[in-house]
């Protein structure tokens, strides 16, 4: 059995929290230069071309891709033969989260209740989602959630009846409505089935998953590709100023549901789409 050592966990933590708020990963950055050569509209590319500098100088001069530095969201995979020593996971995972927005100057968001609204002043306590896989190995994912982009997403307890045409127009309609709000170019993590939490979060795990990679499931990858089409077919573009790039992917996890549901989750991310991976 593979021992890991808290500390491991706290200091991966801290570590993705200053990158993810400072570069932009290696898909985002792919499918932005991409989008810029590709964007039909004027202005769209002149907004591109300045989201693209925006981030050379945040690299740069090491200041936030974003002012909003988002809620910590980790997806902790850990291996059934892994024994974590020296304190408690959630601590370390809070521990990491509080130094890299301490040490990394970083904006605190979080407040320790919602409805007293008082700031906890180091962007703690983190989302955790937690998951027991094979191995001696654990995987870290962390993806700091702008609430820009949060606020505007949407959980559809549709009828088997609507079918595919209804998770379509669900999707639609969560974009549309999101407009500019989400920070467009957008990428939009969809998730069907299982129940009303399960396919939040199928959404929200959709948008770690690289925006060059699409479904294994055949149908399912249509499905990413029709959507991405009509979605950039919609006129919002970059920033919601017009253009034919409103979002850069459209990424679908689904689950196993009950015979009487078809829960729908469309969780949209803003064009940073932050995420980070550690396996220790």
């Amino acid at each position: 059995m593979k021992e890991i050592n808290v500390s491991e966990i706290s200091e991966a933590v801290k570590e993705m929290c200053i990158e993810t708020n400072h570069f932009l990963s290696d898909d985002m950055r792919t499918v932005l230069d991409s989008a810029e050569k590709k964007e039909e509209s004027p202005l769209g590319r002149q907004i591109l071309s300045k989201i693209k500098d925006n981030l050379k100088i945040a690299g740069e001069d090491m200041i936030p891709i974003c002012q909003d530095t988002g809620m910590a969201v980790v997806f902790a995979e850990i291996g059934q033969d892994v024994h974590i020593s020296g304190g408690w996971i959630e601590d370390a995972i809070n521990e990491g989260v509080s130094r890299g927005y301490t040490e990394g100057y970083l904006r605190k968001s979080v407040v320790g209740d919602p409805i007293e609204r008082k700031n906890t002043n180091d962007n703690t306590p983190a989302v955790i989602h937690y998951s027991i896989v094979p191995g001696d190995k654990i995987k870290l994912t962390f993806a700091p959630k702008g609430f820009g982009s949060e606020n505007m997403s949407r959980v559809f307890m549709l009828k088997p009846a609507d079918g595919v045409e209804g998770i379509k127009n669900a999707v639609l309609t969560a974009v549309r409505d999101a407009g500019p709000n989400a920070c467009p170019p957008m990428v939009v993590g969809v998730g069907i089935g299982g129940t009303f939490e399960k396919c939040a979060l199928l959404a929200k795990k959709a948008l770690t998953r690289s925006v060059s990679e699409r479904s294994s499931d055949p149908f399912i990858r249509d499905m990413e590709e029709e959507l991405l089409k009509k979605i950039n077919a919609s006129g919002i573009g970059p920033g919601g100023l017009g253009g034919t790039t409103t979002a850069f992917a459209v990424n679908i996890e689904t689950y196993a549901t009950h015979i009487a549901g078809l829960p729908v989750a469309v969780n949209i991310c803003c064009h940073v789409n932050r995420h980070a991976v550690r396996i220790l």
